[in-house]
């Protein structure tokens, strides 16, 4: 599986860790950056991962910012985007399952490493259910 991974300056740190325990499992990892806690605008990172899900360059995405709010929003706006701002791995479980998530958004300042990466491997090890589900996510998108 292909992976897009980027974050702002304040998930800098959690990223590369998380691109090192990705690449031990075997995944393919595309990281948009950035690569040093230098400030950076969250917007331009989120877009990139984005697009790269979007043209199904990659598979699925992972985000981190701060908060996780700003991030999150931003990869939102992509119409195919369904991002989930996810602070436990039940919150990245239920997004998976319940929303088709395609971008788990994490928010390096509220959660410690060894919990973001618990987050991504349950994002990752989870499936979506479909069902009644389907028919939830597709009243998601807006024309």
């Amino acid at each position: 599986m292909k992976l897009a991974i980027a974050s702002d300056h304040a998930g800098v740190t959690y990223k590369a860790a998380i691109v090192a325990m990705l690449n031990e499992k075997g995944f393919e990892v595309i990281d948009f950056g950035p690569e040093t806690e230098e400030s950076v605008d969250y917007p331009d990172y989120a877009h990139l991962v984005a697009n790269s899900v979007v043209s199904k360059e990659s598979e699925l995405g992972i985000l981190l910012c701060g908060s996780g709010n700003g991030i999150n929003m931003s990869a939102n706006k992509h119409q195919e985007i369904r991002s989930a701002l996810s602070w436990t791995p039940e919150i990245a479980s239920l997004a998976r399952q319940h929303n088709n998530a395609n971008i788990v958004a994490l928010p390096a300042r509220f959660v410690s490493l060894e919990e973001a990466k618990a987050i991504v491997n349950t994002f990752l090890d989870t499936s979506f259910e479909g069902g009644r589900h389907q028919r939830r996510v597709n009243k998601i998108a807006c024309i």
